[in-house]
């Protein structure tokens, strides 16, 4: 089966769209990640902020990857196109709300992390849920081609992210964190290493 866009000009224009907001927020995350380096005696690390900066850079950057597969919509409808403005728009947001424009009333990103957890979490969860219907978008083969595991997978980060937004145990943010990273290590390895 040809997995070249057939839409190519419609396919084109979004993907511009998206890659001007997904730019944006790889930029957000870069600034942030840069300043540890830049200001190390106010910057301090905080693991599990540090955790998901590294988890949106890559989720950010799979994204750019994973949105290829929109070459398989054949029609495009104002609807279609919002929503995937959105989805991208939503990585973006998430980036700046990891990385606010000022710390003034914070010690530390932990404290700020701490702060904003419902927030992040929340619009964690959201990001797992739109990854769906935006799988399912592509078209039934794809979002089949996925397997059982991506969906558990998604169901699984949303139940998890959702509980942190009440946990303040550090060992549980520390953990989730980790097992958010290996799993969309093992997403990207599994499923999204070859263009489709």
């Amino acid at each position: 089966m040809d997995k070249l866009p057939t839409n190519l000009a419609e396919f084109t224009h979004i993907r511009i769209i998206i890659g001007m907001v997904i730019g944006l927020g790889v930029a957000r995350l870069l600034n942030g990640l840069a300043r540890y380096v830049q200001h190390p005696q106010r910057e301090e690390i905080y693991s599990v902020h540090l955790g998901w900066s590294l988890f949106m850079l890559l989720s950010v950057v799979h994204f750019w990857w994973f949105e290829f597969a929109l070459g398989r919509i054949q029609v495009w409808t104002f609807e279609s196109y919002l929503f995937v403005i959105a989805f991208a728009a939503l990585y973006f947001f998430i980036t700046a709300v990891l990385y606010p424009d000022k710390m003034g009333e914070y010690a530390s990103y932990k404290d700020y992390f701490h702060a904003r957890q419902t927030w992040i979490y929340g619009l964690l969860a959201l990001m797992f849920v739109l990854d769906i219907v935006d799988s399912r978008l592509k078209g039934i083969d794809y979002f089949n081609d996925l397997g059982t595991a991506y969906l558990v997978r998604q169901i699984v980060m949303i139940v998890l992210v959702l509980a942190a937004t009440r946990i303040r145990k550090s060992a549980y943010h520390i953990g989730l964190v980790s097992v958010v990273l290996l799993s969309q290590i093992w997403l990207i390895t599994s499923n999204f290493s070859v263009l489709k």
